[in-house]
């Protein structure tokens, strides 16, 4: 055993620790604490909403007192959460913590009448299952999706900025037809955006029908109240949608559906993080040196693409965390069992890293700079991957008539197939076939730098 003496309380995760200035503004939707503040607005409006209706004997509540009653989540602090704790540790029950601490409040402002409408005919999971949906759906639209789009908007300009940028392309990592860097950021971009709509068209669902989705108690209750239709108007006027038909819990559907699309989004990020990376080490980037900062603790010269490293490995660990989440969260036994409660509790940590991988994602693509005299030395190395165009053209002639030749993939290949070839060679070779003058004349002018096609123009397609 260790005889050094214990540190104080420190963050286990490092989203809690390091990394807290990335991903804070999730806490204050996906932490516990934003958890207990929407299950008390939840709690709270729905009081209202019975009271409204003068359902048992009550009467509305005047504006004062529902601007009262609603301060109880609005102005949730530090005393709510040191409460809550306090009580959850006698009633070991997180919503019934809650309810009581609601209770509480009523009395506190003359209320006590209607304290038995705190909770009423209500389960658990209809608690949860609105406030996991408000909170997610704050913190995607709020947080998550605007830095998603500050990423689509950082990748567009630079795909505007190097639309005419003309580069080597490389598939299975062999010098092929040229595009332009602009293009190819841009494919980056148009994916995300197709992805990004998907999730802002998404369903955050919830459940308000007791205890198994029957609503048998408010029937028990109130037989003359259109209990189905109540709950719709109560959940809708919270701003997320209703699922009408449920077990004990609300289906989970919509968050499966949410994480996979997440999960997808990472699965592009974390293309765009492997492919810059790849353009810095082939020196098509170079990264802008930032004041003070080292790069390797024994090399001075090194300047490491940190930023892109630090994405991918969080987009993965978040891919993790999104796949079990969907995966665990479509399923529960019969009516009811508890394993989403705990996987629910993680969903702020896929969030981070994905969020923290977005952050740096955002920063790296400020501190590069594209090296176009690279992209054109490489460019000018590779006269071979004209072969396509000679070929092509050379069909074309002899649809036309305009020439014998008899197999022109075959020509080209023995020409140029793991060799390469000069442009001075390849010029000679153009003018040594039997093909008409101006398509001679158009390949001799072609060069690898001027054989991108409609790469600029598709540029345009980002809007």
């Amino acid at each position: 055993m260790s005889s050094a003496t214990s540190l104080p309380p420190q963050p286990l995760s490092p989203l809690d620790g390091r990394y807290r200035a990335a991903v804070a503004g999730l806490g204050d939707f996906l932490s516990e604490a934003g958890l207990n503040r929407a299950r008390v607005e939840v709690e709270v409006e729905w009081i209202i909403t019975l009271t409204d209706r003068s359902l048992f004997g009550s009467s509305p509540l005047s504006g004062e007192q529902k601007d009262a009653l609603r301060a109880v989540y609005r102005d949730f602090g530090a005393a709510e959460i040191e409460e809550l704790a306090t009580t959850e540790a006698v009633t070991r029950h997180d919503v019934k913590a809650v309810e009581y601490l609601v209770r509480h409040r009523l009395a506190g402002l003359g209320l006590e009448r209607i304290s038995e409408l705190a909770h009423f005919a209500c389960t658990s999971e209809d608690i949860n299952s609105a406030s996991y949906a408000l909170t997610v759906k704050r913190a995607v639209e709020g947080v998550w999706l605007p830095k998603l789009r500050a990423v689509i908007d950082a990748l567009s300009a630079l795909a505007r900025e190097h639309r005419d940028a003309p580069m080597l392309s490389r598939t299975h990592g062999q010098p092929a037809t040229p595009s332009t860097m602009g293009k190819e950021l841009g494919v980056f971009a148009w994916r995300l955006e197709r992805v990004a709509r998907q999730i802002e068209g998404g369903e955050y669902l919830a459940k308000f029908s007791g205890a198994t989705g029957t609503w048998s108690a408010h029937l028990a209750a109130e037989p003359d109240v259109d209990w189905p239709e109540l709950s719709r108007a109560f959940i809708e006027g919270l701003g997320i949608d209703f699922n009408v038909l449920t077990t004990q819990i609300e289906s989970h559907d919509w968050q499966v559906e949410l994480y996979d699309r997440v999960r997808h989004a990472g699965g592009i990020l974390h293309n765009l993080a492997t492919d810059i990376w790849t353009y810095i080490a082939m020196g098509f980037f170079a990264q802008i040196p930032v004041a003070g900062a080292t790069g390797s603790s024994t090399m001075p010269h090194k300047i490491n693409p940190i930023r892109f490293e630090n994405a991918e490995a969080n987009l993965e660990i978040a891919g993790g965390l999104f796949t079990t989440l969907a995966s665990t969260l479509v399923t529960s036994r019969m009516q009811r069992d508890l394993t989403d409660s705990t996987t629910q509790r993680n969903i702020g940590v896929a969030f981070g890293h994905s969020l923290l991988a977005l952050d740096n994602l955002q920063r790296g693509l400020t501190e590069i700079s594209l090296s176009r005299d690279v992209l054109l030395a490489d460019l000018d190395a590779n006269w071979e991957v004209l072969a396509e165009a000679i070929q092509t053209v050379v069909r074309a002639e002899i649809v036309a008539g305009r020439s014998q030749i008899t197999d022109p993939y075959a020509l080209l290949k023995d020409l140029t197939r793991g060799r390469r070839v000069g442009g001075p060679e390849l010029a000679e070779f153009v003018r040594g076939l039997d093909i008409g003058d101006a398509a001679k004349e158009r390949l001799l002018a072609l060069t690898p730098a001027g054989y991108t096609g409609l790469a600029d123009r598709l540029v345009d397609e980002l809007g």
